[in-house]
This record gives C-alpha cells, structure tokens and sequence, in this order.
C-alpha cells in the first residue's frame, strides 16, 4: 500500500500510472484508489478532477473515471505578429498611451512554487478564511426564493442597505452599487472621474494594482507622498494646483504598503483640499474588517463626514474573506452617482445573484462576529511574530511603523542595498517577498521590500521566513 498526504501527490502517482491504461479504458472505482492509496475520497475526487482539467482523464457521473481519447493534433499556430501593429498604431493620439502592466498585481496573485514560504501573499491563509460559514451562506443562499433570478442591477436592496450601514454618515443604500471586488470597483470610478490623458493624483508610495487601472485607462499618476500620519495635505493642495487634476486616490485607513493611518486633524483637511479644487477623493477603504486585536477604536470613513459628495468610497469583504468571494461596493452621493452605475452596468451587468445572497447569509449570520475576532486575534500575533523575528535577526531592515491593521510590514533597505538582488535571493533562499518599487509611480526614495504576514500558515513559518530571509541578506549585503 501506498500512502499520499496531498492532492497532488496522489495526481502525479495515478499520471504517471496512465500508460497502464488503453484510451478510453477504466480507472480503479474511487473506493479501491481510497484503499489503495489511504486517502480520503476527498482527495481522490480533486486528484481525479485535476487530471480531467489537464485532459488526460474523462469522469462520468455514476459510471467512473477513464482515460482519456488523445486529442488530434491541433492547427498549425498562425501568425499573430499583426496585432502589434494594430494595438499600438493609435498611440501617437494618445496623450498618455495605455499600457496594461499586471506584473505589480500578479505579485500577490501567483502562487509560490512548492516550499516557498508566502510572505509576499494578499489574501488570509486558507486557515485564516472562513470556509465553513462561507460554505453554509452559499447553500442557505441557494434555497431562497429567486436566488438564481437576475437581481437588481445596482445590487440587492438589503445587501445595499448593510454596506450603507457599515459606512455611516450621509451615505444611504440609495448611493451604494454592489460590485463584484475592490479592483472593479476602483476601475469604474477612475472610469467614471477622469478621461483619458488627465492626471490623476496617487499616494506615493501606494498600491500597484490602482496604479495599473490607472495607466490602462490612459491616465498619468502623479504622486504624493505620504508619512506616518498619512498623505501631507500641503503637497497635496500643491500636486492640485500644478495638474489641475481632478481625482484624488486614496486609502486613508492602514494605507498599502505603509499601514499608515490619516491622522484625525487631516482628515478634513484632505476633503476642504478636494472641494476647494473641484475635486473627487476615490477612498479605497481595502481592510477595515483587518482590524487587529489591539488598535482600539476606528476613524470613521472620510465619507462618513462628507455631506458635499466629494468621497467616491469602495470598501470590500473580499481581503476579509477569501480570494474567490468577490463582493464589495461602491458609494456616492450627488450625479456622480449615476455614471458610476452606467459604467457598472456596461461592464459587468451585475454581480450573480447567489453570491448576494451569500453574502447576505454570511454577514448576518453568528459567525460573522466571531470570525471577525478571530482574525483580529490572529493578525495581531503574526504581526507581533514577524516584527520579532525581524528585530532579532535583521536589524538592517529598518521597520518604521508597526500598523494596527492590514496584513504586512513595510520594510526600508539601507542606502546601496539593491532591491531587486535581495528579492530574487529571497526565492533562491525559499521565500517570496514583495519588492517595493511597483508601489512608487516615479523613482522610489530608497529600496523597500513589503512582508505579508496573513498568507501564511502561522507563527512557525513566519519564523522560519525570516531565517530564509536572513540567509539571502547575508548574500547580497555581507
């Protein structure tokens, strides 16, 4: 007997097994693979499925698993090389020419390569998310009446009315669109506030993702730096003046990458700035629901003291609960409000209905709460963790705000020490971390790197994260 411990273990033994079989030939049952092998139906299911994906195997509901016809050999691949041509031939009309870069994003998308510690993740940890309640939302969800009709394109009314809640202020469920993730929503409003060739303003450092949206869309980023309190409104009002942008970016609450918090007495200083240059402030309000154990109170979204609509606010539970629960909104007030919900509907229609639901089923049920504390437990131990760790063993990297929210750490390089060099013997050394020059729109100050400590397993693996790190410092910097 054999014994496998992964799903993908048990994928590789039964590929390289195929050649056993004749095309179109019968697999063992799942039973006998079960016995076989001593793992869970469950994993032989995902294994099976797995091959099915890479068409090397044919699952038939009630009759079993066989391997699979080969395919005929596919169509000479043509020529492609035209599109070039015709994707940049228009560029000269341009006044900014769009580009779409993903790499700043996939950073945080990619999975790692087996082994490879995680410090460079955007999500929870698997053991983090709230699998079982978001398991029970989505059945619950599926025997409500209509839940697979089509829903209301600006969302489903009580869903609209929780997230207006949850924002305060002026903002009522009148002045809220469901959208399907942070990213869209942010893409939407940089669509619906600024044409192509206009600047637009952007913390600096701040997040690559926005960033790409913006250069897609034909903007120019123009930074503004932000300290320890948050992006400094007098380089603001002067960023203002020198563009005459109309659209300000910004993540007033645990800003990524550095988890600074705008300070009480510039917040309204940023919105008085804003109106006072007709302005919009897109408030990207990512991890409020990644409060840590100990920060105490929260500000208020900028929203919530905004009467006059300057904040177009997007907040999301997707960081809160897992990669594929893609639900957040966007809220405004003013006639602002129905380009947003044109742009919306051109896009995307609407978000499925059954996640709606779900998402209903999951904020109004118990567990809620209780996850909610629960990752704000285990944040605060990762992150004291981590920031132990790298006292004890890398005093070099300079650690200048410890936040009380968010899932990383943002980490200054001494002057010479090469960023790119430190990044990839991290890898070589069996640890992903985030460089920091995707999260500045001009030239960076210094080298950064960005530590994510919510996409891994625990405090044992951040631990051993740090040594792995520690080993490629030794190598780069001596």
């Amino acid at each position: 007997m054999h014994k496998s411990s992964s799903v993908g273990e048990l994928a590789d033994q039964l590929r390289q097994e195929l050649d056993r079989y004749s095309p179109g030939e019968k697999l063992p049952s799942s039973r006998v693979l079960v016995e076989r092998f001593r793992v869970s139906p469950v994993t032989v299911s995902r294994a099976l499925a797995r091959l099915a994906a890479e068409g090397l195997v044919v699952t038939r509901p009630g009759a079993g698993a066989f391997r699979a016809v080969p395919r005929t050999p596919a169509a000479p691949t043509g020529d492609t090389s035209w599109q070039e041509v015709a994707l940049s031939a228009d560029g000269a009309a341009d006044l900014v020419p769009r580009s779409v870069d993903a790499s700043g994003v996939l950073v945080s998308l990619a999975a790692p390569a087996p082994g490879v510690i995680e410090f460079n993740g955007g999500y929870l940890h698997p053991s983090l998310q709230p699998e079982r309640a978001m398991a029970a939302a989505l059945a619950r969800a599926g025997r409500r009446p209509g839940a697979w009709g089509r829903p209301p394109m600006e969302g489903l009314p009580e869903l609209r009315e929780w997230f207006a809640r949850a924002v305060g202020g002026p903002v009522t469920a009148a002045g809220v669109l469901v959208t399907a993730g942070g990213q869209s929503a942010l893409t939407t409003a940089l669509r619906a506030l600024a044409p192509p060739g206009a600047p637009v303003l952007v913390e600096s450092p701040t997040y690559p993702g926005m960033l790409a949206i913006a250069r897609a869309a034909g903007l120019r980023p123009v930074p503004v730096p932000v300290d320890a309190d948050g992006v400094r409104p007098s380089l603001l009002a002067d960023a203002f003046r020198a563009t005459g942008a109309r659209v300000f970016v910004c993540q007033p609450l645990f800003q990524n990458p550095t988890g600074a918090v705008l300070a009480p007495e510039r917040r309204a200083e940023v919105l008085r700035i804003a109106r006072q240059a007709g302005a919009f402030v897109v408030e990207d309000d990512f991890v409020r629901r990644l409060v840590h154990e100990d920060a105490g109170p929260l500000p208020p979204p900028l929203a919530a003291d905004d009467p006059d609509g300057v904040v177009v606010h997007v907040s999301s539970l997707t960081k809160a609960t897992s990669p594929s629960f893609r639900v957040s909104a966007l809220a405004a007030h003013g006639p602002v409000l129905e380009r947003l919900r044109a742009i919306q509907i051109v896009d995307t229609f609407f978000v499925p209905r059954p996640l709606q639901e779900a998402t209903l089923e999951l904020v109004g049920s118990p567990a809620w709460p209780r996850h909610l504390r629960a990752i704000a437990a285990a944040l605060r131990a990762r992150r004291d963790a981590m920031t132990a760790a790298l006292r004890l063993h890398l005093p070099g990297l300079a650690l200048p705000h410890i936040p009380s929210g968010g899932y990383h750490l943002w980490l200054r390089l001494p002057d010479g020490a090469s960023e790119s060099a430190l990044t990839a013997a991290a890898l070589r050394a069996g640890v992903a971390v985030t460089p920091g020059r995707p999260y500045f729109s001009a030239e960076p100050p210094a080298g950064h790197l960005r530590l994510s400590f919510a996409a891994v397993a625990g405090a044992g693996e951040i631990t051993e994260g740090v040594h792995r790190l520690r080993t490629a410092w030794s190598q780069v910097v001596g």
